[in-house]
């Protein structure tokens, strides 16, 4: 009698679990502050990467570790990196975008781009394929920075480049986040866009985004990857 109430309990299990839910697709977001989730009282201050969650299916989940201030140097440095490695499954996404903080001249940021900058990502690339997870490069999102003409200064110089440049090398996706920014934020011009960023009464900030800006800076993002049909773009809603 045991024995046939265990084997009873294991053939329900068995159909249980056959009937469940495979389970949930992962994203993973790897950056710095312009994706990265924000303390309550940051706010209106948002990451990017936190409005992607608008836009995937409920069987995918986002796990955003960008963090304010970090490099890729940093990241590593840190073990950020590394704890999003141990956690990576096969058929996850790493989206992948520094550039901010690795301009910085402290040597616990800066890097090269064509140098320790292309070696960072490319660890990325190489470890997330590692895994069977399927990496994506970013490059940051432009900054709103106008000159007197009112046109986007340039402030992220070769760093736009190398990211493209290792992208390809490493036949990686690449989602040039800093054109499609640029075209947003040049479109609205110098004071339409500040409502996007974080202008407040007491803040006057044009490097991060606000709550609004972070969704329409997402939906970038997603429409950039059903345009190049992107494996990812499978799991963003219509």
């Amino acid at each position: 009698m045991r024995n046939l109430k265990i084997f009873l309990t294991l053939s329900i299990s068995c159909i249980f679990l056959s009937s469940k839910d495979p389970g949930t697709i992962n994203i993973w977001l790897i950056g710095d502050s312009t994706m990265a989730p924000k303390s309550v009282k940051a706010y209106p201050e948002l990451g990017w990467g936190e409005g992607l969650a608008d836009f995937v299916t409920k069987k995918t989940k986002v796990h955003n570790h960008a963090v304010n201030g970090r490099s890729s140097l940093s990241f590593i440095n840190e073990g950020r990196w590394q704890a999003v490695y141990d956690s990576l499954q096969k058929g996850d996404y790493v989206i992948i975008q520094f550039g901010h903080n690795d301009e910085k001249t402290d040597t616990a940021r800066h890097t090269e781009p064509f140098g320790s900058y292309q070696d960072n990502i490319r660890k990325f690339i190489d470890e997330a394929r590692k895994k069977g997870a399927i990496p994506i490069v970013c490059s940051s999102i432009v900054r709103r920075h106008f000159d007197a003409e009112g046109n986007l200064k340039d402030t992220h110089g070769d760093y736009i480049v190398a990211a493209e440049q290792i992208a390809r090398e490493t036949k990686t996706p690449y989602v040039n986040m800093e054109a499609l920014t640029r075209q947003l934020v040049s479109g609205l011009g110098p004071e339409k866009s500040k409502d996007i960023f974080l202008f407040t009464d007491t803040k006057q900030d044009s490097t991060h985004l606000n709550v609004a800006g972070a969704g329409i800076v997402a939906g970038l993002f997603v429409e950039e990857a059903k345009a190049q049909r992107l494996p990812i773009a499978s799991i963003f809603k219509e």
